[in-house]
């Protein structure tokens, strides 16, 4: 037999609100999601525990019994974990932050380590992650925050009331490429002939925004190599392959050695803020002491929380 626990949880949730959208609901996925988490549950059993002729939602004799050991497995389970992340490190709680790959090195280090500065000693576990990744991890409670840059145009699909947000810094997405023996760009942007493009896959996050400045601004070019990653579009720029659009705060130690340049003005720079996220929610302690102490202004470094 193999039980997630989250069916468990869902189970539990259902019983108590005798709605499957309501249980979706509290649970944060869909309703068909849900649904199909309660069958699969059901199939792990061999039984039927949910009665859905009835409106609202009634338990079968099998459900009835079943809850009671759902809801204590569902109680010792929190209680374990709650217990382990007590003792793992002895100073308390543990965050599990999945983040953007740039801001894994970019960002991070020196933001954690000017909280430490400030007084704020927390223990954390890094994820370098994709935004969809990172979502659904923050929704099923795998971890505790989102560190990813923020598009309007490209929402994270949380909810604000559930998942609030707060502004971290700012930076900004630049065209860069390799440079001559001079020191000069390989490829000018404003010069009105065609580039090699290194671009962003189909989906990818940051693509979105500079795909639509290259649509504003009919930049010609000739897509010559595609990745998900900015890290391998960087990569590629220093080969002298064509010209990316990368996070500043990944190309500055190869801007500052002339490894890089940038190869436009700043029309063809796009804004990035970085936010971090939670969920309302969250028991953790360590979350709310966090995230009292942003809105205070501690690790900002001048950026204001918002």
């Amino acid at each position: 037999m193999n039980l997630e626990t989250k069916w468990l949880e869902d189970f539990v949730t259902l019983a108590a609100t005798r709605s499957f959208s309501q249980a979706a609901q509290k649970r944060f996925v869909t309703q068909p999601a849900f649904s199909r988490r309660i069958r699969s549950l059901e199939a792990a059993l061999g039984l039927t525990l949910v009665n859905r002729s009835h409106t609202p939602v009634a338990l079968t004799e099998s459900g009835q019994l079943f809850l009671v050991t759902a809801r204590s497995m569902v109680e010792q389970l929190g209680e374990v974990v709650r217990h382990l992340h007590h003792l793992e490190g002895q100073q308390g709680e543990v965050l599990q932050i999945a983040a953007a790959h740039s801001l894994t090195l970019g960002f991070f280090p020196e933001w954690i380590a000017r909280l430490r500065r400030e007084g704020l000693p927390l223990n954390t576990r890094l994820v370098a992650s994709n935004v969809g990744e990172a979502v659904h991890a923050l929704r099923e409670g795998a971890c505790d925050l989102i560190l990813a840059y923020y598009d309007p145009d490209a929402a994270l699909q949380l909810a604000p009331e559930i998942f609030p947000s707060l502004h971290l810094g700012a930076t900004s997405m630049l065209p860069v490429c390799a440079v001559d023996e001079e020191g000069a760009p390989l490829f000018d942007l404003d010069g009105g002939q065609s580039v090699p493009l290194l671009a962003y896959s189909a989906g990818a996050f940051l693509g979105r925004s500079v795909n639509l400045l290259l649509r504003q601004r009919a930049l010609r070019s000739s897509t010559v190599y595609e990745t998900a990653m900015a890290d391998s579009l960087k990569t590629m720029a220093m080969q002298g392959l064509g010209v990316a659009w990368v996070p500043r705060l990944s190309v500055t130690a190869e801007l500052a050695r002339g490894e890089l340049a940038i190869c436009g003005g700043e029309h063809w720079q796009v804004p990035l803020e970085i936010r971090l996220y939670r969920c309302e929610l969250s028991r953790k302690a360590a979350v709310r002491l966090l995230w009292r102490k942003l809105k205070e202004g501690v690790g900002a470094d001048g950026v204001t929380a918002s």
